[in-house]
């Protein structure tokens, strides 16, 4: 599942990318108003986190927007405003959800959960390639039967190349995604962690799902 903050404090957005990254989920995020309009009309997210006081574009506006463009992925405020007009205010535009700044991370993940279990028709809580199924709420891996035993780091790795099957991940966007940090190519963090993720679903069996394209990354594919 694909989920977008826009909020513009620098260290929410690093602490909602870490958690929810490690929580199995694929995160984007963007600072500004005007640009996370232009996402969320973009690309199909399964669930928006939403500042309401944001450089250029408001959330008030850009929820608006969405809801008149036809857009109803569930909406989660996440905001400083607590008054009660405030709020209502936000569930009258189309608010699936509303927390208050400061926020425990465990509350905002079993509001996202609940969220994201609303709306079934379109959200999966596992995933399936080969022989390897993933659940994501339970953060569980199954490969030919066996449980596999794998760190929240690793899952989210997992969990990231398996949404993304078929499709060549630079060492630069896992990095992004699952460290959030900016790749250094003089560091070999990508790779040792893809080599210790191979090592529990890859090396004990004789297919290999988890393979690398030289010079770009790495790609998951039922070959």
């Amino acid at each position: 599942m694909r989920i977008l903050i826009i909020e513009d404090e620098d260290k929410t957005v690093s602490f909602l990318k870490k958690g929810l990254t490690e929580s199995g989920y694929i995160v984007d995020a963007s600072m500004n108003g005007d640009e996370g309009l232009l996402l969320a009309l973009d690309i199909d997210y399964d669930l928006i986190i939403l500042d309401v006081m944001l450089p250029g574009r408001d959330g008030w506006s850009i929820l608006s927007t969405l809801r008149q463009m036809g857009k109803e992925m569930p909406v989660l405020f996440l905001t400083a405003r607590d008054m009660v007009q405030d709020r209502v205010k936000g569930l009258e535009l189309g608010a699936d959800d509303y927390l208050i700044k400061p926020f425990a991370f465990s509350e905002l993940l079993a509001r996202v959960r609940l969220l994201l279990r609303r709306t079934p028709q379109r959200h999966h809580d596992t995933l399936q390639i080969a022989d390897l199924e993933i659940e994501f709420a339970r953060q569980k891996a199954v490969r030919g039967g066996n449980r596999l035993d794998l760190t929240s780091k690793e899952f989210a790795l997992l969990s990231l190349l398996m949404r993304r099957s078929g499709e060549v991940l630079s060492r630069t966007l896992i990095a992004e995604q699952i460290w959030d940090i900016n790749f250094d190519s003089d560091t070999n963090v990508i790779d040792v962690a893809i080599r210790r993720l191979r090592g529990k679903i890859d090396d004990p069996f004789e297919k290999k799902l988890i393979h690398t394209v030289r010079g770009v990354g790495y790609v998951f594919e039922d070959r």
